[in-house]
């Protein structure tokens, strides 16, 4: 019985902190950090960087699309050896798209891990200056919120003052 109070009284505590907080605000701080300008930015660089790479896994698609049509077109037309030659072709040409593939992507998310670690200490910066300046008591991730008021999102202040650092 005296841990049922408990509880409750814990519940209680725990959904009145909001009625606490004179000034609230709901923040998505991954969409902030993507909209700002340093991540379209960023965008446009890393496509302009892999854009080679891009470029020839295009290329490879394309060379095993065709292996790949070869070999369905001629199945029935072409000696048993022939057709073994044109799937190892294809094989080897497909193994070669899914490589390089992997290899693209695995760049691409390093690429990206690198930005965010860059502008993870700016964006802490602003959200902190941000809290000072306007006094809030309570910020909430946007994202753990049913429902919120859009006067109470600071998410495109956020940006603002982000696309300001240096």
């Amino acid at each position: 019985m005296k841990l049922l109070r408990v509880s409750v009284l814990a519940l209680a505590a725990l959904f009145s902190l909001p009625a606490l907080a004179e000034k609230v605000a709901v923040l998505g701080i991954q969409e902030a950090l993507l909209s700002s300008q340093a991540a379209k930015d960023f965008r446009l660089e890393l496509q302009q960087q892999l854009s080679a790479d891009e470029k020839q896994l295009a290329e490879l698609e394309k060379q095993a699309k065709a292996a790949r049509d070869k070999v369905q077109k001629n199945k029935d037309l072409v000696a048993k050896d022939e057709l073994k030659q044109m799937n190892l072709q294809f094989q080897k040409v497909f193994a070669e798209y899914q490589r390089q593939g992997q290899a693209l992507q695995q760049k691409r998310a390093q690429a990206e891990q690198a930005f965010l670690a860059q502008m993870r200490p700016k964006l802490d910066t602003v959200i902190r200056q941000l809290i000072e300046q306007e006094q809030y008591d309570l910020v909430v991730a946007k994202q753990a919120t049913l429902f919120a008021k859009k006067e109470l999102d600071i998410t495109a202040r956020v940006v603002e003052l982000l696309n300001k650092q240096p």
